[in-house]
């Protein structure tokens, strides 16, 4: 994604600290949940980590764009079988690496539990009798099956990684163009160019199909009866937009990747 917004293009497969020079910009790669401590100390301007390492870092940064990857949820998990609830767990012992984002969930939902942190392998707590249910990042929840557990309730939270920045940090242009640039990257990635041939009568309804960002671009064909139109169309939708042109009489419809823009 840095490398489509046009970073990181001389990117040594080692270093730890790479100087773009072309950009200005200095990339440090640092463990994900040390990343939001550094950027809300002022120490870095900004930085790419997951929603619940922000939340859990209680460091003072903020969101800034979320970047569409990483997506996973943080939610509860009791043994297998025991057919519990989240207020079923007052008085337990949950065992988590996320204290932060559990203690705060546990104080909103009234739900008075003991938090056993732990830095890793959380789903094996309730089985070294550590703890009595657990708190985790879960992706597919095949860890937490195999280790005997079932996810109980509804997500604590919903987390992907995300561009974060100190809060009130003042305006920066260089921040502002890299978070310009990926935005760009993620609009790119989210749609592409439609390209069709219409009768010059269908227009209205064509539009309607393909209504693109502002407007869409219709061009006069040689045949007066007939007009070229392009926008830019939900790369996810696609499929269903070209089969309503079709039947709305559009010919030689095709589809371009778009592979940067500026909207």
């Amino acid at each position: 994604m840095l490398r489509e917004a046009g970073y990181l293009r001389l990117m040594p497969p080692r270093d730890l600290v790479i100087q773009d020079l072309d950009n200005d910009v200095e990339f440090f790669l640092l463990r994900p949940k040390d990343i939001a401590t550094y950027v809300g100390a002022g120490t870095l301007d900004i930085g790419i980590t997951g929603r619940d390492m922000l939340l859990d870092s209680g460091a003072g940064a903020v969101e800034l764009v979320a970047l569409g990857f990483g997506d996973s949820t943080f939610r509860l998990a009791a043994p297998s079988g025991a057919n519990m609830t989240p207020h079923d767990l007052t008085g337990s012992r949950i065992a988590t690496s996320y204290p932060g984002v559990l203690a705060d969930y546990l104080q909103r939902a009234g739900i008075d539990a003991q938090i056993v942190r732990l830095d890793g392998a959380v789903e094996n707590a309730v089985r070294l009798g550590v703890a009595d249910a657990v708190a985790d990042v879960v992706a597919t929840g095949t860890t937490l099956r195999q280790a005997g557990l079932q996810i109980i309730g509804d997500p604590i939270l919903v987390s992907e990684a995300l561009v974060v920045q100190r809060a009130n940090a003042p305006t920066d242009p260089a921040v502002d163009t890299f978070v310009r640039r990926v935005t760009s990257v993620l609009v790119a990635r989210a749609y592409v160019l439609l390209d069709y041939d219409i009768r010059t009568s269908e227009i209205e309804a064509a539009c309607r199909i393909t209504p693109g960002f502002e407007s869409p671009t219709i061009s006069p064909l040689h045949d007066p009866e007939w007009s070229a139109v392009r926008a830019m169309v939900p790369r996810s939708d696609v499929h269903r937009v070209m089969d309503e042109l079709y039947e709305r009489g559009a010919r030689g419809i095709l589809v371009t990747a778009i592979h940067a823009c500026r909207l």
